[in-house]
């Protein structure tokens, strides 16, 4: 009775790594699972952004538009407030996506419109300055709802940098009744911005790789502990018959 413990203490160390290659199995199967289930997120809404993009434009009516719809308004734009969007990088430059309110004439609606990128100065405590048109323009684009935002203004900019899109601090700013979505334009303009928007689709091809590397350490923790529970095993059988 007295070699019990031992026995037992000799156990549970050989019997450890075989309970930790099985949660690394285990983790690492699971995380394979969630890069698929990304994908597959993006596929689908690869899928609604094209379909959604083959629609004509629509105007602005009474009801909120499908996020991704193509939208077309023709008004002005507010001739003091701009708002500009921090580390937006394009092609590896960093600069600014820049927000400006509109107003749409035929229903009287003011929609906050993405209006494109712009880099930024080498002097950062300095905006760069970016055109407003004072005529009645059109301007085109895709409906986006963009997420809650707690996110404070830069006060040594007078407020107008700010780090995400912060549609009820924006309204508060303006003193405008602002929509709950932006329109991210893609009509050409005279501005000198860039209209080369990032996709949230994108990267579907690279959440396969993930999946396909977590299934790969899965395969191999798998086989480890496949081998060592033979070596155990055959351990265990060969101190038997030397006992007996």
């Amino acid at each position: 009775m007295a070699g019990l413990p031992d026995r037992f203490r000799q156990c549970s160390v050989a019997a450890a790594p075989l309970l930790a290659g099985l949660l690394v199995v285990v983790v690492t199967v699971q995380l394979g699972n969630w890069q698929l289930r990304r994908a597959a997120e993006k596929t689908a809404l690869q899928q609604t952004i094209a379909e959604r993009s083959a629609q004509p434009p629509a105007v602005l009516g009474t009801s909120q538009p499908a996020e991704w719809a193509p939208l077309q308004l023709h008004g002005q734009w507010h001739p003091q407030h701009l708002f500009y969007l921090d580390n937006r990088i394009h092609q590896g430059r960093a600069g600014y996506h820049v927000f400006a309110p509109f107003l749409d004439a035929a229903s009287g609606r003011w929609v906050m419109v993405a209006r494109g990128w712009i880099a930024a100065d080498t002097d950062r405590s300095r905006l760069p300055d970016v055109a407003i048109a004072p005529d009645s323009v059109a301007v085109t684009g895709q409906v986006r709802l963009p997420g809650e935002s707690y996110t404070l203004a830069d006060t040594e900019t007078d407020g107008r940098r700010w780090q995400t899109v912060a549609l009820p601090a924006w309204r508060a700013t303006t003193g405008l009744p602002l929509e709950n979505f932006t329109l991210q334009q893609t009509s050409p303009a005279p501005d000198a911005l860039v209209r080369d928007w990032p996709r949230p689709d994108a990267g579907i091809d690279r959440h396969r790789g993930y999946a396909l590397q977590w299934f790969a350490m899965a395969t191999l923790a798998a086989a480890l502990t496949a081998w060592q529970a033979w070596r155990l095993t055959r351990r265990t059988t060969h101190e038997q018959h030397r006992v007996r």
